[in-house]
């Protein structure tokens, strides 16, 4: 299937009735070895229909600046899925439901797809829910700040996790969030496919 089909049929999905809207779909991208996974839209990114194209998002572009891509290059180069696509609303007690396992399920065709498609040696999970797709339960601090090679999709890839940017969370602020935050970051900054984005 072609990508922007692929696309289209990710946009036309309504698998999820206790989701909001429709799904955000990020732009189709050429190459795609670096693949961005985030955990699910929030309301502005509902909205907008763009993924981090909030205040998590100006952070998490930040600290891609900051290594050297900005904002409209980053999109234009990296593939941003989610683990779903759809905004899951708002939980009882106040910020975004964390989506339920069958609506995890249901997306998982989507990014199974897009590891089919776009073959990516880099994968870069952001936040907690993104990151258990890939790695066994762990405190972030043992987890970001590393390369791990994992399996998925058939083959072994690179998976550098990132701490969520929400506006919410301290544990980037913080220690030993920070240090672990500036040694993932100076990983990615390392790493070929990185590299091979700031040339493109």
């Amino acid at each position: 299937m072609p990508f922007d089909a692929h696309l289209d049929a990710v946009r036309a999905c309504r698998r999820c009735p206790g989701m909001v809207g429709q799904p955000v779909v990020g732009r189709a991208v050429t190459g795609g070895r670096v693949y961005l996974v985030g955990q699910a839209p929030g309301p502005r990114e509902q909205a907008i229909g763009r993924p981090f194209a909030w205040t998590a998002g100006r952070t998490l572009f930040s600290w891609f600046a900051s290594i050297g891509l900005d904002e409209p290059a980053f999109r234009s180069r990296v593939f941003m899925a989610a683990v779903c696509r759809c905004f899951p609303g708002k939980a009882n007690g106040g910020g975004d439901r964390v989506p339920n396992p069958g609506e995890i399920a249901n997306c998982s065709e989507w990014m199974a797809a897009e590891m089919g498609m776009l073959d990516p040696e880099l994968i870069l999970p952001v936040g907690r829910l993104a990151i258990a797709q890939f790695l066994p339960p762990a405190p972030l601090e043992q987890i970001v700040g590393q390369i791990h090679r994992v399996e998925v999709g058939g083959r072994a890839r690179d998976v550098l996790p990132l701490p969520h940017p929400s506006g919410a969370s301290t544990w980037f602020r913080m220690e030993p969030g920070r240090t672990r935050l500036a040694a993932a970051l100076g990983l990615l900054a390392a790493h070929p496919e990185w590299r091979r984005l700031l040339v493109e």
